[in-house]
């Protein structure tokens, strides 16, 4: 399986047509019919149910299609940023964030970051999870890089920058939306947990057991998705309640209540990662302009 028979797999889906799926690509039908077969071959499994027309995805398809898309959208963005970097002639400067870091003040750090730099260095920013920016800092392909999990590795220096509070994403019309004061972890345990993200282990999903694990809980249900945004629409649908950085009520989606957590230790950690031997004045920089933005004490 390789990319090429990804795109055209997605292609087929979209259009639900061959013909029109092969225009879209500007290659002939059949050979785009045999690359769809051979892929199938592969997979094991039949991925379109071409008894009807226009063509509908099989429950295998729909899965593929579902990591296809996000496949295919990674690449693009590592093709985008590369080239960037290759037609820029200044220096540059690459960061990595776990995604739901944004909610917060993040966005005010790069900001700013961007504004000192201007002209002088490129800032580029890509989405990798906190255990992938550990693999990415060692391997020297980003500079520094934001996440919620410490990473023990004596090659990479970790800033604390701050503990976020956890808030309980719940339905609107969850019994629990309407009870009063913090709801303790106890009670949260006993409903379906939505976590995220289910492919980048160890993850915040991982952090969020262990904080149950603490307490001597365990979610009576538990269900994984791939990513924040997934979580909350799976909540307002009613599948469960899910546990998120109180930065994600700036949301103000009116379909969900985010109530606070009783325990003390319902929180979780934004960590400013970077090599412990790098030295060079845009790191100085981004690590001062955190420590402001963010109100973390010199150590």
């Amino acid at each position: 399986m390789d990319l090429r028979h990804l795109r055209y797999f997605v292609a087929v889906a979209q259009e639900r047509n061959f013909s029109r799926a092969a225009e879209l690509l500007n290659i002939a039908q059949p050979p785009l019919s045999r690359q769809i077969r051979q892929l199938e071959e592969e997979v094991g499994a039949e991925l379109f149910d071409r008894s009807l027309r226009p063509l509908r995805l099989t429950p295998a398809g729909r899965l593929l299609y579902q990591h296809a898309v996000q496949a295919i959208a990674g690449f693009d963005q590592v093709r985008t940023m590369m080239t960037r970097y290759t037609a820029s002639p200044s220096r540059h400067f690459i960061i990595g964030f776990v995604g739901s870091v944004l909610y917060g003040h993040l966005p005010q750090v790069l900001r700013r970051f961007r504004r000192q730099l201007l002209g002088k260095v490129e800032v580029s920013l890509i989405e990798m999870s906190s255990h992938d920016q550990a693999v990415a800092l060692r391997e020297g392909r980003i500079d520094a890089g934001f996440g919620r999990l410490r990473v023990d590795d004596g090659s990479i220096r970790r800033i604390v920058l701050t503990e976020e509070s956890l808030v309980a994403a719940l339905p609107d019309d969850h019994v629990l939306a309407a009870a009063e004061g913090p709801l303790e972890l106890a009670r949260l345990a006993e409903e379906t947990v939505i976590l995220y993200p289910r492919p980048a282990r160890p993850s915040y999903a991982d952090q969020i057991l262990s904080l149950f694990e603490d307490h001597g809980l365990a979610p009576a249900f538990r269900q994984e998705v791939r990513e924040l945004q997934t979580a909350l629409g799976m909540v307002a649908a009613g599948a469960g309640i899910s546990i998120v950085p109180a930065s994600v009520q700036s949301l103000r989606r009116p379909d969900l209540i985010f109530r606070p957590i009783a325990d003390a230790d319902a929180v979780s950690p934004i960590i400013f990662n970077y090599r412990a031997k790098e030295n060079s004045e845009e790191l100085d920089l981004l690590t001062g302009i955190s420590r402001g933005v963010y109100g973390t004490p010199d150590t």
